[in-house]
């Protein structure tokens, strides 16, 4: 249930972050700040999400939901320092891979059973 609600969380906060991208190349410089804080709120999240998914490794023995999540924490931090370095040839594109990738995940936790009693009713 947690692994859910962060995921959902994630996908949510993640999503917002083109947008405030758009605001700020629009002309509006107080969207890059807001990018800046979506940035530290999606890492955070995703972080979350990683001890989350631990725990669901741990207790069920399901490793996908750790891998995938692991993939996707490792994506965002890169994405996080290629947009601090600038690097915006890097930053865009694994954006767009970064959403991609967890919409993935958020459907994958969505449909399939993770813990062992939804497991057991499936």
């Amino acid at each position: 249930m947690v692994m859910r609600a962060l995921v959902s969380a994630h996908v949510v906060a993640i999503f917002a972050q083109p947008v405030f991208a758009g605001v700020y190349l629009s002309g509006d410089f107080d969207g890059l700040s807001w990018h800046v804080i979506g940035a530290n709120v999606v890492t955070s999240i995703g972080f979350l999400q990683l001890i989350a998914a631990i725990v669901v490794l741990v207790r069920t023995r399901q490793a996908w939901p750790f891998l995938a999540t692991l993939a996707v924490v490792a994506a965002e931090t890169v994405q996080y320092f290629a947009g601090l370095d600038g690097a915006l040839w890097l930053h865009f594109p694994l954006g767009v891979l970064t959403i991609a990738g967890l919409v993935v995940l958020f459907i994958a936790v969505w449909r399939q059973p993770i813990s062992r009693e939804e497991a057991a009713r499936a």
